[in-house]
């Protein structure tokens, strides 16, 4: 069959996301399955080009997976015609660099979130790939996983009825590093490196309201740095500058409330490390990744408070388990395939510099919330 091929640099590779989710589990997992189809019967195939600032690590990836372009030299990659796309999976403090120079180069850009890391360097982007006529978009990868996709199909489907809350509970235990490594880079925990979870996750939340129940007009936030000292990769000891816990509560439009807590200093007591709990007059529902709980009206249980005596509901049990309904492919790769459509095919791609920009000020919006004591509202950002 007939190939389409899209040159796509991969910047920031050789770090956990780079490398796991989105070269093997996406584009060599499209290029596996014979690459994405083009509306003209083709294929959209992803031809590769690595770059880091590490080139015996990136050689080591390319032989590992058979390819064979790969540099330092950012500038040089950009300046190749064959390549199209710029992708972006840096630390956040490199990231707005390295998108600038990609929208002059005048190639399409797709990146991690968050897009920069202030507000206005985001929406700044955001004018500039519009004004380049560049194709953009922002990893939302949280909207493609199973458990969403089911909630989301609940939310389209009219079975809350008034939706009134959303409770969400995200974290788990970060190793300090001293006795057993951390499961996170130490950058995460320096502010002066774009780290902190409150900039970290407040944009996943974003864009999972605001797609699926509705979009924050307002945001109370308390911060923390719970854990005072850490120990890095190479061994040493340093104090955190960054937040390593949020605690925020989110005014929707319509009335609903959310209330969302963030932690790497929480230990998991829940089914999945993130889930969402949303209320609603006609039933509720609780999402994590994969799987989604739900409870009617009509099949509502009468609980009396009776602390003098034990529990013998079996509360869990009376849930019932949303069905599937259809495959479920790996988030990050569904929402790859569908940026190479957009760039190919013009499909459109709701995803983009502009929402990145949204949920990179709710997270300046909780930080200033926290730092000043007070309820920040939300701007609504033309187009």
């Amino acid at each position: 069959m007939e190939r389409t091929p899209v040159g796509i640099i991969l910047n920031g590779v050789t770090g956990r996301m780079g490398y796991r989710q989105h070269l093997v589990r996406s584009l060599l997992a499209i290029r596996d399955q014979g690459g994405v189809p083009a509306r003209d019967g083709s294929r959209i195939w992803p031809e590769l080009t690595l770059v880091g600032r590490d080139a015996g690590r990136l050689a080591e990836i390319a032989e590992r997976h058979g390819l064979s372009a790969y540099t330092c030299d950012l500038d040089a990659a950009l300046a190749d015609d064959a390549n199209q796309i710029y992708f972006d999976a840096q630390v956040t403090a490199q990231r707005e660099k390295a998108i600038r120079a990609a929208i002059e180069a005048g190639k399409h850009v797709y990146t991690e979130k968050p897009l920069a890391e202030d507000f206005l360097a985001s929406l700044e982007l955001a004018r500039l790939a519009a004004a380049k006529g560049v194709r953009n978009g922002v990893v939302q990868d949280k909207l493609f996983l199973p458990g969403l996709r089911k909630l989301k199909r609940l939310v389209d489907g009219g079975f809350f009825g008034r939706i009134l809350s959303v409770r969400g509970e995200f974290g788990y235990w970060v190793f300090e590093g001293d006795w057993q490594d951390a499961q996170r880079p130490s950058w995460n925990y320096r502010a002066e490196d774009g780290g902190g979870i409150t900039l970290d996750m407040f944009p996943h939340w974003h864009y999972v309201l605001e797609q699926i129940i509705a979009p924050v007009t307002a945001v109370t936030a308390v911060t923390a740095t719970h854990i005072p000292e850490r120990v890095d990769e190479n061994g040493a000891r340093y104090r955190p500058t960054a937040d390593d816990a949020a605690y925020g509560i989110f005014e929707l439009a319509g009335g609903v409330v959310a209330q969302i807590n963030s932690s790497w200093a929480v230990r998991v007591h829940r089914d999945e490390l993130v889930e969402f709990q949303v209320d609603g007059t006609h039933g509720s529902a609780v999402a994590g990744l994969r799987d989604c709980r739900i409870q009617h009206r009509g099949a509502t249980p009468m609980p009396v408070w009776n602390p003098d005596l034990p529990v013998t509901e079996p509360f869990r049990a009376q849930w019932q388990t949303v069905p599937d309904n259809g495959e479920h492919d790996n988030a990050f790769k569904v929402q790859w395939e569908a940026f190479l459509r957009h760039v190919v095919d013009d499909e459109p791609f709701p995803w983009d510099f502009l929402a990145g920009a949204r949920g990179v000020q709710l997270a300046e919006a909780g930080l200033r919330s926290a730092r000043e004591g007070r309820r920040v509202r939300i701007e609504e950002i033309p187009r």
